[in-house]
């Protein structure tokens, strides 16, 4: 069997002028980065497409392929004769290198050129961290030369794109005068910045200057709040960032065309792709497939409660991806015997998937499951899974996008483009603008995980005081950050526990990305790499370059 690294060798894509052109853009308008990699302009105008979401369950050590499932979803209903474009994140360093690997899909779905993806792609990351790391130094250059307004407090972290625990909590200026003045500092992953999360919230690049000088970087002597304006830096950032924010063009391995732009995680940023990407998807082709990171509690529901709020967008339809094995596991099975059959624990397992389901009804969506099929899976299971979701009034289909690419998911794309022919529900949101900060974290900690309680530490209450003094925040969405495994602030707890207690420790306002980040549990903004990383698996060949081990 060949490899994900293997099969997007065996395929030469078309250039990158021709899917351009495809979706109407012009030579002037496509900037090349190679033969197989462009930069598009920010589209406004009509937004013509239908939008389609697809999330999943709570993600498992086994992959649930909603990437995958992205992918071949939009190479079927290219089958079907749709015009359709993808509109995904891009790839972080830290999973690359890390536990998870690449992040372009698997077997016959894939977007490429994949290797470049996961790597530096067109270099917007290094951008983004450039950006973030320009304001931390023009921050300590502030406080070294004593400055107005004078700083007592930095709340603004460094940021790099990998996964190094080491840098959570660093003391910089030391030694001496000379070398600025002492203080505690700390680096968040890339993803993590305000400025990713600025960038994907941004409508156009005017919209993201501005916001890039709303950031709060601290507070000032008398309590008031220091932004990245009142400091000088606005403009500097907004000059690095030119070039990325650009939506990026790439392709499947169908031809399909696929803007890949930005990349926040789902568990500590709000997870979606950008606006910009998004909406310019939408104004050169009809059916829009995008995804939201790890499951419809994390990155649904954060696409549904942030970005759609803020931007008028609704999905036509929701995908919600499951696999069969991901419920056994959800079941109680481990995971080296999920393999085999047990349609007991898979019924178990999927009070985990029941959970989503409604949620997303409570948004008011209209929801097909999507099971990606794979070998283990018996017929005894899928007929046990799709029977499940009738009773929980879902269409499910499955999808073998992996093994056989558009073809295999004509079925979903066939059912999606049903649900697509009504116009897209409005969304019920599960709290309104006008609630306290406090109570919108409650609603989606109760509402949406199942929480019977949620506890607020006292360094949470305090920061939540000061971000509600401000009447600019109390219209602000709330972004929690919690683990991807679990309904609850715990990993370990599978399935879908009920009445449990959600503990958030502490809440910070982006006011750049117009959200306020909640932190919950022991989930940290800088993640750390496993005992056996992703990358003491990688190779390359010297004399062809040629990379084995990313995906």
């Amino acid at each position: 069997m060949l490899t994900d690294a293997e099969i997007a060798r065996s395929v030469t894509p078309r250039p990158i002028t021709e899917i351009a052109a495809s979706l109407g853009y012009t030579a002037d308008e496509t900037e090349c980065y190679g033969k197989y990699k462009a930069k598009v302009p920010v589209t406004g105008g009509d937004r013509r497409g239908k939008l389609i979401l697809v999330t999943a369950m709570n993600p498992t050590p086994l992959g649930e392929g909603k990437t995958t499932v992205s992918i071949s979803l939009a190479d079927g209903l290219k089958h079907i004769g749709k015009s359709v474009a993808l509109a995904l994140r891009e790839p972080s360093l830290g999973p690359v290198f890390g536990i998870k690997g690449g992040a372009c899909g698997g077997g016959y779905a894939q977007v490429v050129p994949m290797e470049d993806i996961n790597l530096h792609f067109t270099g917007d990351f290094h951008a983004i961290t450039s950006a973030n790391n320009l304001l931390s130094a023009l921050i300590d250059n502030h406080i070294h030369f004593d400055k107005i307004p004078r700083l007592k407090e930095v709340t603004w972290k460094r940021c790099m794109d990998m996964n190094d625990r080491a840098l959570r909590v660093v003391e910089v200026g030391l030694g001496g005068k000379v070398n600025g003045v002492p203080r505690t500092d700390g680096f968040v992953i890339t993803a993590a910045s305000e400025i990713m999360a600025v960038l994907c919230m941004a409508s156009d690049f005017a919209d993201l200057r501005k916001r890039l000088g709303d950031i709060v970087v601290g507070y000032a002597e008398d309590g008031s709040e220091v932004t990245a304006s009142d400091i000088g830096a606005q403009e500097a950032m907004a000059i690095l960032l030119r070039e990325a924010a650009k939506p990026n063009l790439v392709q499947t391995l169908e031809g399909t065309p696929a803007f890949v732009h930005g990349g926040p995680f789902a568990n500590i940023a709000h997870g979606c792709n950008s606006i910009m990407a998004t909406t310019a998807a939408l104004a050169h082709a009809d059916y829009v497939v995008t995804e939201a990171g790890f499951g419809a509690e994390l990155g649904g529901e954060k696409f549904l409660d942030i970005k759609c709020r803020k931007t008028g967008l609704a999905p036509s339809c929701v995908v919600l991806v499951v696999t069969a094995r991901s419920l056994k596991f959800n079941g109680g099975v481990a995971k080296d015997d999920t393999q085999a059959e047990n349609i007991a624990a898979l019924e178990k397992g999927f009070a985990n998937v029941k959970r989503h389901l409604n949620n997303l009804k409570s948004f008011s969506q209209r929801v097909i499951v999507a099971i990606n099929r794979f070998a283990s899976d018996t017929d005894a299971e899928l007929d046990s899974l799709k029977r499940l979701c009738r009773e929980c009034g879902a269409e499910a289909v499955l999808c073998e996008g992996f093994a056989k690419g558009g073809a295999g998911a004509v079925a979903l794309a066939e059912a999606v483009a049903r649900e697509c022919e009504a116009p897209a529900p409005a969304i019920t949101f599960p709290y309104s603008d006008d609630d306290s900060v406090t109570d919108k974290i409650v609603a989606v900690a109760k509402k949406i995980y199942g929480a019977g309680e949620v506890v607020f530490e006292d360094t949470a209450k305090e920061n939540i005081a000061r971000i509600e003094s401000n009447p600019a925040y109390r219209r602000f969405p709330v972004c929690i950050a919690k683990t991807q495994y679990s309904f609850t602030c715990d990993a370990t707890q599978l399935g879908a526990p009920d009445d449990f207690v959600f503990t958030v420790r502490d809440a910070v306002v982006r006011a750049g990305a117009g959200f306020i980040v909640a932190v919950s549990g022991s989930i940290m903004l800088m993640p750390g790499l496993g005992r056996i990383p992703n990358a003491e698996k990688m190779t390359i060949d010297p004399a062809t370059g040629v990379i084995d081990g990313l995906m």
